[in-house]
């Protein structure tokens, strides 16, 4: 009775084999296969089969994924299919989808999720307030790995802020911001280069603990600590920012930089003059006149915005 009724109507057969193949190319799309092998079923005798997907032979056969298939006369009910054109292209390797659904269409440095509420919201806090709001935070997963929470250092009302990317060793060892070797450096900077004594100025970074292996921070950590650096900013209230490499940047200005590109060029930040410039652990790595030199002249210029 059911063969006859499929002689009688063969589009009803066609329709669904061809729905078939449809919903089953597109689970090989998701899954990145783009070919198998298999072996095409018995032909059954009917005047449409050339409308099928799969010629009527019984030898093995290889089929293509990326192969364009007619569209199903009819949506099948049990699994519904979105609708979207049918790509011209291959269907792309496994490795390129996986790249493509990892990788954001722009990076994101600004924080992700919602900010945690702070108790000074509206009015400006004092850096005391804002350290004990931090308190012995657990609030991402780089509290695990932490000697010491490097929270900030120097003169609460500076008129020159200095904001870094993270604490490293020593700075995890000694519970203070840049006192390595890079500490070292921005000290010189600081003291030699544009005349000031470090505790004229306030120094902070935007995660409060150690990234292993000083990597560079990620969104979770620095939404974390976001609270507290801006904070930090409310509560001093500087002329002057100076960013310290590209994560510091990056953050404030709230898009992806190239540091090297955009220091020496006056940004903003909450109506605050931003001066990117490079990082003293960069400098160190590529410690050329040329390198030495751009830092002074970003710094000789943020000191003199800053005093004016």
């Amino acid at each position: 009775m059911t063969v006859a009724n499929e002689d009688t109507d063969p589009n009803i057969e066609a329709g669904a084999l061809v729905a078939a193949a449809r919903e089953l190319v597109a689970e090989l799309s998701e899954e990145g296969i783009c070919e198998f092998e298999r072996l095409d079923p018995s032909p059954v005798p009917n005047a449409h089969s050339e409308q099928r997907s799969t010629p009527a032979a019984p030898a093995a056969r290889r089929f293509s994924a990326g192969a364009p298939s007619p569209q199903p006369s009819r949506p099948q009910p049990s699994r519904p299919q979105p609708s979207r054109s049918e790509p011209s292209d291959p269907i792309p390797s496994p490795s390129a989808s996986a790249r493509t659904s990892r990788d954001p269409v722009a990076p994101a440095p600004s924080p992700v999720g919602v900010a945690e509420a702070v108790p000074w919201q509206g009015r400006r806090p004092t850096l005391e307030e804002v350290r004990d709001h931090l308190g012995d935070c657990e609030r991402c997963g780089l509290c695990s790995g932490r000697n010491s929470i490097v929270f900030g250092d120097g003169n609460p009302s500076a008129d020159l802020m200095f904001i870094g990317e993270g604490p490293g060793e020593q700075e995890d060892r000694q519970g203070l911001p840049f006192v390595g070797r890079a500490g070292d450096l921005l000290t010189q900077m600081i003291e030699k280069g544009i005349g000031l004594s470090r505790n004229d100025v306030y120094i902070c970074n935007i995660v409060k603990c150690r990234p292993p292996q000083n990597r560079n921070p990620l969104p979770p950590e620095v939404g974390a600590c976001r609270p507290f650096l801006d904070g930090q900013i409310e509560a001093v209230a500087p002329k002057v920012i100076v960013t310290l490499g590209k994560p510091a940047a990056s953050l404030l200005l709230d898009r992806e930089v190239a540091i090297t590109r955009l220091r020496g060029t006056w940004q903003e930040y909450r109506g605050i003059p931003l001066m990117p410039t490079l990082h003293p652990a960069y400098v160190l790595r590529q410690y050329t006149a040329e390198n030495r030199r751009a830092v002074w002249q970003d710094l000789k210029a943020a000191v003199e915005l800053s005093q004016s």
